[in-house]
């Protein structure tokens, strides 16, 4: 378990954990979102967030969230934010560069499966 290095490093309403070691991809899959300044992260949790490990078509494979499931839902927050009485130049700033971030991450899985690796463990 290890606390992330966030950007955002004042006034932070919650802190996160990775609770796993790396799995396939080189990537943790298990993180928890808590209230600050708890000496244990399994008290005060607000959200565990568990993410798809291994390829879709692997048998080994456990479902979970996506990196894009969690953008797109960023992506729909400020959206409204920016629809509302605080709309503001670095929301709608951020929100063109989850878009992008968006559109790039369907252009790789396009193209995978054009290669018919999709959902595979291949390059």
């Amino acid at each position: 378990m290890d606390k992330l290095n966030t950007i955002q490093k004042r006034n932070n309403l919650n802190e996160i954990y990775s609770m796993d070691e790396l799995g396939p991809g080189g990537a943790h899959h298990v993180y928890r979102v808590v209230t600050p300044n708890e000496i244990d992260p399994t008290v005060g949790i607000v959200a565990t967030i568990k993410f798809q490990k291994g390829a879709r078509s692997e048998t080994e494979t456990t479902t979970g969230v996506l990196d894009v499931d969690l953008l797109e839902i960023v992506r729909d927050r400020l959206l409204c934010f920016q629809n509302g009485p605080f709309a503001c130049e670095e929301d709608g700033e951020a929100l063109r560069h989850i878009t992008e971030a968006l559109m790039l991450l369907n252009k790789r899985v396009e193209d995978r499966a054009s290669r018919n690796v999709l959902g595979k463990s291949e390059k």
